[in-house]
């Protein structure tokens, strides 16, 4: 096992590869720590793999995965922390944004400092400000409040983690957004955050669309969702399909029995089947009993899940 596994994906950067591994080596040779630079190509259309095949002949440092087709970030990442044997795990994206001379002092932060992660802040980005600076700062302000992971910039692609934090974490979809989120719930709580460099972009264009601005907003929402109530539906789908189904049920109740007391004294009585109150209490009883079976059914299917007794061990003596 070596000291560090840096991780970079990799989605037609072709022009740009040569010159982060340079700066790679610059960065990490001078800390005497063994290394691998383990880079992962997200079905590039360009030149990508056979540049990385090149570089691999002269450069016994690096490993290279190469996907079919494009899956995006999320499934980069998690192929390289499938394989990645450091210690500590870096991450950086390919473009040249993220400056490799910043790891030096991350990883400090992590062997001696003792976080579990250190996440980059970009605190001065030279992006498009309406479309990406105003957006990211947006993104992120929503994301500290729903997941409670005071970070300035959650998304951020250079990252430092212990080898541990990676192999028990998954990531999929556009969840890569999330990682010190995962990091956190899975008992890695004690993360850092370094305010870095970042610069412009040299080659090639950004990969950001307003697409993904919003599919970040839904990822969270599903995110913080599953974590909250993932193994435990009944609880939520439970809940409010009995609140509601009983609201109906009152409802419909009162009503019946008002028309039965009108009637019992002569009084004049509108008919229950012509009182919309009637309907959207019916409405209630059957939403809440569709949502109370969603419920069940979904405690079946998490009871019946392999990995629902899964929990990572901090220590045992």
């Amino acid at each position: 096992m070596m000291d560090l596994s840096i991780i970079t994906s990799i989605y037609n950067e072709q022009d740009s590869l040569r010159e982060l591994v340079g700066e790679i080596h610059s960065s990490i040779d001078p800390t005497g720590m063994s290394y691998e630079i383990l880079m992962v190509d997200d079905g590039s259309t360009d030149d990508s793999w056979e540049t990385i095949k090149d570089l691999k002949g002269s450069d016994p440092h690096i490993r290279g995965i190469r996907f079919r087709r494009n899956y995006g970030k999320s499934a980069a990442l998690y192929e390289g922390f499938k394989v990645c044997c450091g210690n500590l795990v870096a991450t950086l994206d390919a473009d040249l944004q993220d400056d490799p001379a910043e790891l030096p002092e991350m990883i400090r932060m992590v062997k001696e400092d003792g976080y579990d992660l250190v996440s980059g802040w970009k605190k001065k980005r030279y992006d498009n400000v309406f479309l990406k600076n105003i957006p990211s700062k947006i993104y992120n302000a929503t994301a500290r409040r729903v997941t409670g992971t005071h970070l300035h910039d959650m998304n951020c692609g250079i990252k430092v983690y212990r080898g541990e934090v990676v192999k028990h974490i998954e990531i999929y979809g556009e969840m890569h957004r999330y990682i010190p989120y995962l990091a956190k719930n899975a008992g890695y709580t004690n993360i850092g955050e370094k305010v870095v460099h970042h610069h412009k972009r040299k080659y090639g264009k950004s990969k950001f669309g307003m697409n993904r601005f919003m599919n970040g907003f839904l990822d969270l929402l599903s995110l913080s969702f599953l974590i909250k109530f993932g193994k435990k539906p009944m609880h939520i789908f439970g809940v409010y399909g009995t609140f509601m189904a009983f609201i109906g049920a009152v409802i419909a109740i009162w009503l019946i029995i008002a028309k039965l007391v009108a009637q019992a004294h002569g009084r004049i009585f509108r008919p229950v089947t012509e009182q919309p109150l009637f309907y959207i209490a019916l409405l209630a009883i059957i939403l809440g009993l569709q949502l109370f079976l969603a419920a069940f059914i979904g405690e079946m299917i998490s009871r019946s899940s392999y990995n629902r007794n899964d929990y990572n061990v901090r220590e045992t003596i």
